[in-house]
């Protein structure tokens, strides 16, 4: 049984529209059993949403996407767990990591401007209780994202002449 869930899994992560009767067929089994592993992991949080990759340079909403390594002071008890619950409640953030190495956590943010980047993290972040200091990069492209490739490069088809 823990195999189908991984095998569901995957199948999830490469394609969360694939139906369940797709799944089936694939995996050799009961489409109600496939729905009832998916329920099943749906409530344990093992699969906590559905997402889709979208290319956000291809559209007319602009967006800027931002990296903000933060250094914390861990809260007694509570560890890291507390201020990043203050911090991913913010609507600005899309990702937030813990992380080993020269920094505590990695936060991911959009917002539309660079300006409202850097009002967030001068405003929101940085006075924080507990947030020691913040290192902002921009996105400045992006290639592939959770897996999936954004571009790709068309190959030329071109005949090749010879003389």
């Amino acid at each position: 049984m823990e195999n189908t869930r991984i095998k569901i899994l995957k199948l999830l992560e490469n394609n969360s529209k694939m139906s369940a009767k797709d799944m089936a067929v694939i995996l050799g089994e009961e489409e109600s059993v496939i729905k009832n592993i998916i329920s099943d992991m749906e409530q344990e949080q093992i699969i906590c949403g559905y997402n889709t990759v979208i290319n956000w340079d291809k559209t007319d909403d602009e967006r800027v996407t931002a990296l903000i390594e933060v250094k914390v002071v861990p809260q007694r008890g509570e560890g890291f767990d507390r201020i990043a619950e203050r911090i991913y409640n913010y609507e600005e953030v899309t990702s937030l990591y813990l992380m080993s190495g020269g920094f505590d956590m990695t936060v991911f943010i959009e917002g539309k401007t660079m300006k409202e980047v850097a009002q967030f993290v001068s405003r929101k972040l940085a006075p924080m209780e507990g947030i020691l200091s913040t290192s902002t990069h921009f996105v400045l492209k992006k290639y592939k994202e959770t897996g999936t490739k954004l571009e790709q490069r068309k190959k030329d088809e071109r005949l090749v002449v010879t003389a």
